[in-house]
């Protein structure tokens, strides 16, 4: 998380992203790819692929597939993926290669990332105030739930814990 914060920020001066944002995230969205018995292997990528559930409208945002199943297997509706889960549209504006092996791959958390970092600092949200934040937090997954989610875990991590 820290490399990517560091590369992210380094292209986007501005934009005041911390890296312990990006591990909150992590945290939150896969238990740092340990989410349904997911691991983490030694070049960083989770086996088996995490793929979240369908967004097809119920109780979810409704979002028609994007990428013919090739990254989530469902060829009706989008569903995230990756330790960082990452709907595919987003992941196809923002796929970058983090672990240095040519391939930009949204199970690979080094990947997942700098991508989600870099989606972050788009959003053109100072992160290093409290409203610029909270609304790109917001950019990222909606509800105020998953906010504070990620603002507890986010806290929990610069304090060590």
């Amino acid at each position: 998380y820290a490399g990517a914060t560091i590369q992210a920020t380094s292209e986007a001066p501005g934009c005041g992203l911390g890296w312990n944002t990006l591990a909150a995230i992590g945290e939150v969205e896969s238990d740092h790819g340990r989410i349904g018995g997911s691991a983490l292997d030694a070049q960083g990528t989770a086996s088996p692929a995490i793929i979240g559930i369908a967004l097809d409208g119920d109780g979810v945002a409704d979002i028609a597939d994007t990428d013919d199943g090739a990254l989530d297997g469902d060829t009706e509706h989008d569903r995230a993926v990756g330790p960082m889960q990452m709907i595919p549209q987003t992941w196809a504006a923002y796929a970058v290669d983090g672990s240095g092996d040519a391939i930009a791959d949204p199970q690979n958390i080094d990947d997942a990332a700098l991508a989600a970092a870099h989606y972050l600092c788009a959003t053109g949200y100072d992160l290093s105030s409290s409203s610029g934040w909270i609304a790109a937090i917001a950019a990222y997954n909606q509800g105020v739930d998953y906010n504070n989610a990620v603002a507890t875990a986010a806290n929990e991590v610069r304090r060590g814990r």
